[in-house]
């Protein structure tokens, strides 16, 4: 153990007396590491910002969804669902009363992009047609008033829940309160639409808005929910729809909830020769989408870890001139009756010490630069424990790994030679 200290010694008094090319020699380790762990805090912080993201629709929520039961490989057609092979409410409200875990539903359909507009003021919307338990399954967080009900669906009345983004643009000095009841007039494909405000919902900003620079605060769009058969009168679109998002008990497994709802569809759809049902959880989704990025992350991280082959090789190039150099010191050792153990030993670890300083100033390097980049994304994140472990003992590895070379060749040195060396 005492040997090993002294060792340990020697090596760091080598790096004191030759710290620009130690520097230097480290640069490609720090890099590395530096760049490895870098990459694992983004992707911590991306995978936790998209699962959150997923998350807060609903991790008891399934989607149902009309597919195409077969896709001609050869001509690639895709067929477009009619009338009778869309999804109804009908459909939907079977669903809830005979399946065991399906608590309710929502359905949402754009009637497009438009704009909001009074004299100067205006403010960018997407019409959006929902039904009354759209805003609860979703979670849209209902500031005052009321969502849309099936009277308004029954009677295709224009009412609209809005933004509080909105209210603040096109209703200054008016309270959420009492900005209900009050006209917004939306222009949609060049043709003009008056609805009534009925409810005031929370806008929630998606935290990648400034990084993908969406546009100014004053031109962002928020959505204008209006019932669903007014967009279908405004769009002119079939009834019935392709989607919808199914509420699961949250005491049930959701997969098998989808499961068992999908089989319920697929009986309306048993005579169907080119659509069927299909369902999928949102927590499946999640568990997918975490298990993609993870995979992605790793994959980047060992890309970037190749940079410390290239630092590997810049350690063994140094420790093969430090032999050179200190030829009659290793000869000098050997005549005063060294092993080549010792010797060997001796080299090994200055090469250790050498990715150990390295790698331990790439993990800080790393875990600065990762953190900033992350915060950025607003789920700031720090390597795990377990990732530092992983990256000093890559370092080591490094280190015994092209350090063994150099050592072995000093080991291998004649002494007699070595002491005549000049």
């Amino acid at each position: 153990m005492t040997g090993m200290w002294e060792n340990v010694l020697l090596a760091l008094n080598g790096l004191r007396s030759n710290k620009m090319r130690a520097l230097l020699t480290m640069l490609g380790i720090i890099i590395g590491i530096g760049s490895v762990i870098g990459i694992m805090c983004v992707g911590d912080a991306v995978t936790g910002s998209v699962t959150d993201a997923m998350s807060s629709l609903g991790v008891n929520n399934i989607t149902v969804a009309v597919q195409q039961r077969v896709v001609d490989l050869n001509s690639m057609e895709i067929l477009t669902p009619e009338e009778d092979d869309l999804l109804t409410t009908d459909m939907l409200d079977a669903l809830v009363e005979e399946v065991p875990g399906v608590l309710d539903y929502s359905i949402s359909e754009s009637a497009g992009s438009g704009q909001a507009k009074d004299g100067h003021k205006y403010a960018n919307v997407s019409v959006t047609g929902v039904n009354g338990a759209y805003l609860s399954v979703n979670n849209v967080n209902l500031l005052t008033g009321r969502t849309i009900t099936d009277r308004d669906m029954e009677g295709t009345k224009y009412v609209a829940v809005v933004s509080d983004f909105l209210v603040e643009k096109m209703f200054p000095g008016l309270s959420n309160r009492d900005a209900l009841g009050q006209e917004v007039r939306v222009t949609l494909n060049d043709d003009i639409y008056n609805f009534t405000i009925v409810g005031v919902y929370e806008n929630v900003d998606s935290p990648y808005a400034a990084l993908l620079g969406t546009g100014s605060e004053a031109d962002k769009r928020t959505d204008l929910y209006i019932p669903v058969t007014t967009s279908h009168r405004i769009t002119g679109a079939e009834e019935g729809f392709t989607s919808a998002t199914v509420t699961a008990d949250v005491q049930m497994d959701s997969q098998t909830v989808a499961n068992e709802a999908a089989d319920f569809l697929n009986r309306y759809y048993a005579d169907n020769q080119d659509f069927s049902v299909y369902t999928i959880s949102m927590e499946t989704m999640v568990s997918q989408m975490s298990s993609m990025l993870d995979t992605v992350s790793i994959a980047i991280a060992v890309i970037a870890g190749i940079s410390l082959v290239v630092g590997g090789i810049g350690v063994m190039n140094i420790m093969l001139v430090s032999v050179t150099e200190r030829t009659r010191e290793i000869g000098t050792r050997k005549a005063l009756g060294a092993p080549n153990s010792a010797i060997r030993v001796q080299f090994v670890v200055e090469a250790m010490i050498i990715c150990l300083i390295g790698g331990v100033i790439g993990i800080i390097v790393g875990a600065v630069l990762g953190y900033a980049a992350s915060n950025l994304l607003g789920f700031p994140a720090l390597p795990s424990i377990g990732s530092i472990a992983i990256a000093v003992s890559f370092s080591l590895a490094i280190g015994v790994f092209f350090g063994y070379y150099p050592a072995n060749k000093a080991a291998k040195l004649d002494p007699i030679e070595a002491l005549r060396y000049e």
